[in-house]
């Protein structure tokens, strides 16, 4: 009777534990983890099938697991840094720890794998987003002619434009881009802001990596844009938006804005602009508080 009491405590206790498993999310991450003596799949399809079901039967117990981005070069420069032999399944263990702490992760929540990988890739973009676009701001450093940190005023800066610009939108759920153009790369970054009639509300890690990317254009001067989609019940999408320029922002035209949207990237070529969307001015953002300090 004592025997079957523990197990059933135990059984108990297993579901309070959260779990993080590491996954190889494409085929050449894999094939770099099959170098491994230990690691014993042979098949990439065979691996996201098993994995699935483990997922499900954990989820099935009320298990809650966390998934995360499982790098074979980050798994083995850990492993160099922590004197760790690779080669080992409690290494890659220790590796899914840190990686639960520190990595892109996401909650399962039951979608299929074939849903939730992309969306655990997009996380992990839009945090090493975050990080260099912070590092690039930090190495600015401070100006030269006030001595204010120029990354810090920029963020500074760039927190009160995105106030005023979703004060300014009409009702209706926001969703803002933002792009900077510069080598090596451009750098985008999204923001949803729902809107219940009464309050906003946004995700503040989303917010936080928005104003981050809005904030290094600023202090760089880069080319690049930012574009707010407005939708609400009963009414056409609104879209309008703004270039940078210099240290601010400049409105583009309702004609920019179709063109923007109704041109095709690669060709040029003119597509169909989508029923029901009203491509517009921005409205006036309003006279904007200088504060003291950088403002070069």
């Amino acid at each position: 009777m004592a025997h079957t009491d523990n197990r059933t405590m135990r059984r108990v206790l297993h579901r309070e534990i959260a779990g993080t498993i590491g996954l190889l999310t494409d085929e050449h991450d894999f094939k770099a983890m099959r170098r491994y003596r230990t690691f014993t799949f042979a098949d990439h399809t065979t691996y996201l099938k098993q994995m699935e079901s483990l997922l499900r039967a954990r989820a099935l117990q009320g298990s809650h697991t966390t998934v995360a981005l499982f790098d074979p070069e980050e798994y083995a420069e850990f492993c160099t840094q922590k004197e760790l032999d690779p080669d080992k399944s409690s290494s890659r263990a220790r590796f899914t720890a840190q990686l639960a702490a520190t990595g892109p992760t996401l909650p399962y929540d039951g979608r299929p794998l074939a849903d939730l990988v992309p969306a655990l890739v997009d996380e992990a973009v839009r945090k090493a987003t975050w990080e260099y676009a912070t590092t690039l701001l930090a190495r600015l450093g401070a100006c030269t002619s006030c001595g204010e940190d120029i990354g810090r005023a920029a963020f500074t800066r760039a927190a009160g434009l995105l106030v005023r610009i979703l004060d300014t939108a009409p009702p209706g759920d926001r969703h803002l881009v933002c792009s900077v153009t510069g080598p090596p790369e451009t750098l985008l970054a999204a923001l949803h802001v729902g809107d219940d009639g009464a309050a906003l509300e946004l995700d503040e890690t989303e917010a936080l990596e928005f104003t981050t990317v809005l904030a290094l254009g600023l202090a760089t001067e880069s080319p690049g844009g930012l574009v707010i989609r407005v939708s609400a019940p009963d009414t056409s999408d609104r879209v309008y938006g703004w270039r940078m320029r210099g240290y601010g922002l400049q409105p583009l035209t309702a004609g920019e804005v179709f063109d923007a949207y109704c041109t095709d990237i690669e060709s040029g070529d003119l597509i169909s602009p989508e029923s029901n969307v009203d491509y517009c001015a921005p409205p006036d953002l309003g006279e904007e508080k200088h504060a003291e300090g950088h403002q070069h």
